[in-house]
């Protein structure tokens, strides 16, 4: 069964576009794709940099103890971890 697609629609300055469309041409697809793809590293930078994130030795220290204590049962913790991922 093929999936559907979604439409997005956006307004851009013919400058913008000229832009672009130099760009998708350097990399031999059309700007739809040149778009999506731009669009969809950015998101996944963006999720990732909300995701990821690095601590110092002590605060690492701390934040294994935390993981190392049993945890709770909580149903709005269940939900998110059950979730899928935006990009998935």
């Amino acid at each position: 069964m093929a999936t559907k697609t979604a439409p997005i629609n956006m307004r851009v300055e013919p400058s913008v576009r000229n832009i672009i469309d130099a760009a998708a041409t350097v990399l031999k697809v059309d700007r739809t794709v040149f778009i999506q793809q731009a669009a969809l590293a950015h998101a996944k930078e963006v999720l990732a940099s909300q995701r990821d994130f690095l601590l110092n030795d002590t605060a690492f220290a701390a934040f294994e103890e935390a993981m190392d204590q049993p945890a709770n049962a909580d149903a709005g913790m269940s939900d998110l971890l059950n979730r899928k991922a935006p990009w998935e």
